[in-house]
């Protein structure tokens, strides 16, 4: 729990750094943040404060990826359709596996692992969560092409992710088996599942939206539409992640269809704006917060490894995903697939599943995952900007 005071003083600090950040294509503000949050962990008043799974899936992550999902231009969407669908599907499943296996030969020599814990290790590392990288990439390159499948990617493989955690920390912890029959029906059950109730529920808020010329209930519907697509998603066994990413993304399509778009946009864009800031300055300070709870510093060198090995994996996947097609293969050269590997970096979705685990083995495998996600956050965000200006500098 987060008490008043504490939550005021929270607010503060993240509303602080976002109004005097003037450079935060340098260093991005989500970093600032959590280095803040990581040295008010050593604070006594914040020792109490809690950061739990249900906390992240509940109040921040429904917002986060409507607002993700109902700026994302539809017509990006259309574009880069076929590449965003294999890496955040295949190329997710491809990615986990790898992973586990490296992970798995890299540590066992020197800690007591099994292939389970290696794999569910991989499945928290899995999603990707750009956050500013996006921002920082369409004012550091010339195109928003790589912006575009970035975050189109980030967007979808959360619900492929959380798909597979499920999975493997059913069969680690005892709570089932695997069947590659019953785990592709459970896969396509989700995520089209979810996918199909958000592009429902998204139809139908924009026509309810589309009656009322007042402004605060069509921010009222707006709220309704993600966290109620979140919840109702989750509650008939679907993926309430793709539900409120496809509610978005249609709440947007219908809206480009209207006469009156940039009337139904203003005031809820002006919303969301403020809402968004105000959830990521919560959440990253909180992680920054919790993260010596779980870091093991005795640990890091082999966590860095971790997090040098699933760079490698990422940029073997892209690449062997953009070499599927001619067209990929042109737009896709060795400098776009090293700035989409860069650009994947761990973040919120993984921090909720590791902090969901329970049981035995659970804390070293919270320990290592939550270490790289850590190094991810610091280095990828700070790296981004530097990287991509210097490849993309004077590209058309």
């Amino acid at each position: 729990m987060i008490g008043p005071i504490n939550l005021l003083i929270l607010l503060i600090i993240g509303y602080s750094v976002y109004t005097i950040d003037k450079k935060k294509k340098n260093i991005p503000v989500p970093v600032v943040l959590l280095v803040i949050g990581i040295g008010l962990g050593f604070v006594p008043m914040f020792a109490d404060v809690e950061l739990t799974k249900e906390t992240i899936f509940h109040w921040f992550l429904p917002a986060l990826l409507f607002i993700s999902a109902y700026q994302y231009p539809v017509k990006a969407l259309k574009k880069h359709g076929g590449e965003i669908s294999i890496l955040s599907t295949v190329g997710i499943v491809l990615t986990a596996l790898l992973m586990s296996l490296l992970f798995y030969y890299s540590l066992k020599p020197v800690l007591s692992i099994s292939y389970m814990e290696a794999l569910l290790i991989s499945t928290i590392l899995t999603p990707t969560d750009p956050v500013s990288v996006v921002s920082i990439l369409k004012q550091s390159t010339n195109r928003e092409t790589i912006a575009d499948v970035v975050e189109g990617e980030s967007m979808i493989n959360d619900g492929t992710s959380i798909v597979l955690f499920t999975v493997a920390a059913g069969i680690y912890f005892g709570e089932g088996s695997f069947s590659l029959a019953s785990f592709t029906g459970e896969f396509l059950w989700v995520s089209f599942g979810g996918g199909l109730t958000g592009i429902i529920l998204g139809w139908g808020i924009s026509k309810l939206i589309h009656l009322t010329s007042d402004s605060r209930y069509q921010i009222m519907l707006s709220i309704i539409l993600a966290y109620g697509s979140f919840f109702i998603g989750e509650e008939i066994g679907v993926s309430g992640v793709l539900a409120t990413v496809a509610s978005g993304i249609m709440l947007s399509y219908e809206y480009g269809r209207a006469i009156k778009e940039k009337h139904f946009r203003k005031h809820l864009d002006g919303f969301w704006e403020v809402i968004e800031p105000t959830i990521l300055s919560l959440l990253f300070l909180l992680i920054g917060i919790k993260a010596i709870d779980y870091i093991s510093f005795s640990l890091l060198g082999w966590v860095f490894l971790l997090f040098i090995i699933s760079l490698v994996v990422r940029y073997v996947i892209i690449i062997g995903v953009v070499k599927i097609r001619k067209t990929w293969r042109k737009a896709y050269g060795w400098k776009e697939v090293f700035i989409l590997t860069w650009s994947g970096i761990k973040g919120t979705v993984s921090v909720a599943l590791l902090l969901g685990m329970q049981g035995k083995g659970a804390e070293s495998i919270q320990s290592i995952s939550f270490g790289v996600i850590m190094f991810s956050l610091i280095l990828q965000s700070l790296a981004i900007y530097p990287l991509s200006k210097k490849l993309f500098s004077g590209k058309s």
